[in-house]
């Protein structure tokens, strides 16, 4: 029902939704009224309407209400959370969702302090969450629609070398030297190397299974999710200097719950922040070789470098690392293969064997 009747001065139109609830609004000019009124009457036709007072609830507990029904890897869970409540929440937690503008968007990413691809990261978490409120008719249209987002500089990887590995090695306590050489013998994410199991070790086939990751504890017992892909889970060559390593910290340290190979000084399972600032940093500090703000992950950008270095195709690389896909492997890599022009030199001068001046000389004597 919908109806257009003079007030005074001013045109009041007014209409009722699908559950019969009136909405109404006055207007100087008869014309506004009933194209107003058009536009409320079209969107209930079509389904497309958007019920004035959805808006009205606060950013911060559709956001909750939202993160709830995610289905996210405890990780990434964990991930999502911390951006909203340090950098979302404090800018627009306490809004109306109705109420933030696609210009307070624009601004809120241009002035922060965050890397850009931190940013993008960030945009995304919101951008999704607007999504679905649109989708869930509380409002009209997302305000991340179009934002302008800071271009993301690629850092390309410079290996650590072949020193600094080592000197990491001698730098850690004794009881994580074995996660070191394994971290930069076969590529594993911190995860899952932290998750790494003894029953996942096979010392006879020269090899160790990745299936799964450490994502926390709980009473002292690892919590155990997948790994970052479904490519991740991969089985991973054991070379020599690995497996003695492994077998020797095994014979020092033994094992910790179900069987974790590295745990901290009380046995239980690593926690990334803990290990972060009171092993790897100091260990960082203290081997001079070893670049200053150097992560865990470098050991696997070592890695990598060192099965290309060695001639390994894009597609082993990819396999060994568990990159979803060769694309990702090049994105990140390609600039450690070797260069294609010193690449195609040597594949044509092997294959052609021409001596010009023993040619011209020949062709003399002939004469």
């Amino acid at each position: 029902m919908a109806s257009i009747q003079k007030r005074g001065n001013r045109w009041f139109a007014r209409y009722r939704d699908t559950t019969g609830r009136g909405y109404g609004q006055r207007f100087d000019r008869k014309v506004d009224a009933q194209r107003w009124l058009d536009e409320q009457t079209a969107a209930l036709v079509t389904g497309q309407y958007v019920d004035p007072r959805a808006g009205r609830v606060l950013f911060r507990q559709y956001a909750e209400t939202w993160r709830a029904a995610q289905v996210h890897r405890a990780s990434s869970a964990a991930h999502v959370e911390t951006m909203l409540r340090r950098h979302a929440y404090p800018a627009f937690g306490d809004r109306p969702i109705g109420t933030i503008r696609p210009s307070e968007i624009q601004a809120w990413v241009k002035g922060s302090p965050l890397a850009p691809s931190t940013v993008h990261v960030l945009h995304g978490v919101v951008s999704a969450i607007f999504r679905a409120a649109v989708r869930d008719r509380i409002i009209p249209a997302s305000p991340c629609e179009q934002t302008k987002l800071p271009r993301k500089i690629r850092r390309q990887v410079v290996p650590l070398s072949v020193e600094a590995v080592t000197a990491l090695a001698s730098a850690v306590s004794p009881r994580y030297r074995a996660l070191v050489v394994l971290a930069a013998g076969t590529g594993l994410r911190q995860g899952e190397a932290f998750g790494l199991t003894q029953d996942r070790v096979n010392f006879l086939k020269r090899c160790l299974t990745v299936d799964r990751q450490l994502i926390g504890q709980e009473n002292g017992r690892p919590r155990f999710g997948p790994p970052k892909t479904a490519a991740s889970v991969r089985t991973v060559p054991l070379p020599d200097v690995v497996a003695e390593a492994l077998a020797e910290h095994l014979r020092v340290f033994g094992t910790g719950p179900e069987g974790l190979l590295f745990v901290d000084d009380d046995g239980l399972p690593l926690l990334r922040p803990r290990f972060s600032r009171f092993v790897w940093r100091p260990a960082v500090a203290a081997a001079e070789a070893v670049p200053h703000g150097t992560g865990m992950h470098e050991l696997r950008h070592f890695y990598a470098s060192l099965i290309i270095r060695h001639g390994e195709s894009v597609k082993t690389v990819q396999s060994r690392l568990g990159h979803a896909t060769a694309a990702e492997t090049l994105d990140t890599y390609s600039h450690l293969w070797p260069d294609a022009d010193d690449t195609t030199r040597t594949a044509v001068d092997s294959v052609f064997k021409i001596n010009p001046a023993a040619d011209t000389a020949r062709t003399k004597a002939a004469q």
